[in-house]
């Protein structure tokens, strides 16, 4: 199978998908650095979220660094050195804001919505209360969501494009 480079048109370029972090996440994977969760507990909505942005955050500041590196060591005549990469992916982390990677929390959950309504996804039946502030009457719980047998079967393709396996448009 042969796989296009240039990008389709229109959306974000990301170096992964959020349909594809969320289903590697709920294996067990720990993809981009991701810690490893049961996949039979599964995890919180916000925890899986909060893992996106930061894996996507990581994956950018390596892929600037890189390409950073590669240059000075072009435009200085010498092999690229990894210790390099490793120390300007951390200097360019540090400096990334949290908000400007990735979506907003709100389009997530109409995301992972859309994942519960092709069933793939589904609560665990963990659940644990939530932290708000003190002056704040209690939330609702945490709820831990798992993926379901239909979500583990089903396709790249789907998973890259929930929206258009849930209402059949391409």
């Amino acid at each position: 199978m042969v796989e296009l480079l240039k990008p389709v048109r229109g959306g974000f370029l990301r170096p992964f998908g959020c349909g594809w972090f969320i289903r590697e996440y709920l294996l067990g994977r720990s993809p981009d650095g991701s810690p490893a969760i049961d996949p039979d507990t599964g995890a919180p909505q916000a925890d899986i979220f909060y893992h996106y942005k930061m894996a996507l955050m990581r994956a950018t500041a390596l892929d600037r660094a890189a390409r950073a590196e590669e240059k000075r060591a072009r435009r200085e005549k010498r092999s690229i050195d990894p210790a390099n990469i490793e120390k300007l992916a951390e200097k360019y982390l540090a400096r990334m804001p949290y908000k400007a990677w990735g979506c907003r929390f709100h389009s997530f959950i109409v995301y992972f919505s859309n994942l519960q309504r092709l069933d793939w996804v589904e609560p665990a039946g963990k659940e644990e209360p939530s932290s708000f502030q003190q002056h704040y009457p209690p939330g609702p719980p945490r709820r831990y969501f798992r993926l379901t047998k239909v979500g583990r079967e089903a396709g790249d393709k789907a998973w890259a494009n929930p929206h258009a396996a849930l209402y059949g448009k391409d």
